[in-house]
């Protein structure tokens, strides 16, 4: 593992703190980036340490167990180097300089969802202007922008409705020493509160030519660039929420081993059956989603071709790991008794960062779609 035991150890201290105050995790980034684990994905050969997306999933849930919210706002940083790497590795370059920039240390922000935006990748209600020069300004508002105080680039999109060969969604990295965008200081959600996810108010954004990865047709695309995009969005989402569950069934265990019942002549809560069914059962479903992450995240790494079932597969392993989090930290509650509704309890804070992956993309309703539209077909116009 890159992230040591120590590494670990001190963010978990300090989580508990930014999650109180709602402040962004500053100490954390200067670790992790001492660390190089912001340059994870990069190749070697761009400065990087060549790191798997299969082996950044496992990074993942560990830093999720240690700080939900720092291993949320980084993995949207990690998303946009994986996206990078998929790219590069199936022959394209259109993307190396995401890569070459992130090994001299960028941090890259996820400018992509906007508010009622059902389409998600596949519209954008975000205006891109063009420039007359092969570059665009961007005119609309992003939200759920994670790492807002540090990204120092921001991938986005916006639609392009003027040119001749309109409408295309058009996919640009922006600078924040660029200006032309407001960051708004309206971040104060329930859980996953040191991720910082702000509001980004794009107003005059621009993208230089050399800055426009991608034109495209808006909807569903098979492009490398939506590929990559829901590749790495989806497994690192799931490695993030799979982290949470597994931490609270941790946390779970070393309470009912303290627990005691008078009921029961003080024998602790870990002999109870009802307990230890309950405890073992959150095991089991906990233990199910490991490898289904692994081999996904795996066949990306070896370019397995899954051909048109890619979509619905990764879509259904992120609703599963996040639902399935999500129950195991609420059997992790129910069995720690009244103390885990306090909010010093880990549990506690556990509860309300994972409620927070029943938001992301894929949710449940477009997962059960792509896996109907695959079985049964599409429905008729």
């Amino acid at each position: 593992m890159l992230l040591s035991p120590e590494l670990l150890t001190r963010i978990r201290e300090r989580a508990a703190g930014y999650d109180r105050e709602n402040a962004f995790f500053t100490e954390d980034l200067e670790e992790l980036r001492e660390a190089g684990y912001l340059k994870a994905l990069v190749p070697v050969e761009f400065g990087g340490l060549g790191m798997s997306l299969e082996e950044v999933t496992r990074e993942q849930m560990a830093l999720a167990g240690a700080a939900p919210a720092t291993a949320l706002a980084v993995n949207m940083h990690q998303v946009w180097v994986g996206v990078a790497k998929v790219v590069h590795d199936r022959g394209e370059s259109f993307m190396d300089q995401v890569l070459h920039e992130a090994a001299a240390g960028e941090v890259f922000g996820f400018g992509i969802s906007e508010r009622g935006n059902d389409l998600v990748l596949f519209g954008s209600t975000t205006e891109a202007r063009p420039d007359g020069e092969g570059g665009y300004t961007f005119h609309g508002t992003k939200i759920f922008t994670s790492l807002s105080p540090a990204w120092t680039r921001l991938g986005t999109f916006g639609t392009d409705t003027t040119s001749s060969d309109g409408p295309k969604s058009v996919y640009a990295f922006i600078t924040r020493e660029g200006g032309g965008f407001e960051i708004k200081d309206d971040w104060d959600a329930l859980g996953q509160r040191a991720s910082q996810s702000c509001t980004t108010v794009l107003d005059g954004a621009h993208a230089p030519a050399q800055r426009v990865v991608r034109r495209l047709d808006p909807g569903p695309n098979p492009d490398p660039l939506i590929f990559g995009i829901f590749a790495c969005f989806e497994l690192l989402l799931a490695a993030v929420y799979t982290g949470i569950g597994q931490r609270a069934l941790e946390v779970a265990a070393a309470t009912v081993a303290k627990r005691t019942s008078l009921q029961h002549d003080g024998a602790p809560y870990a002999h109870d059956p009802d307990i230890r069914w309950r405890v073992a059962h959150a095991g089991i479903a906990l233990d199910g989603i490991y490898p289904q992450i692994s081999a996904l995240a795996a066949d990306v790494d070896t370019l397995a071709d899954h051909g048109a079932m890619w979509f619905p597969r990764l879509s259904a392993a992120k609703v599963r790991a996040t639902e399935t989090a999500k129950d195991v930290v609420d059997a992790a509650i129910r069995v720690s008794g009244g103390g885990a509704y306090f909010n010093r309890s880990e549990l506690s804070r556990l509860y309300r960062d994972v409620l927070a992956g029943l938001f992301h993309p894929s949710d449940d309703e477009s997962a059960h779609g792509a896996w109907a539209n695959a079985l049964l077909g599409p429905l008729p116009d």
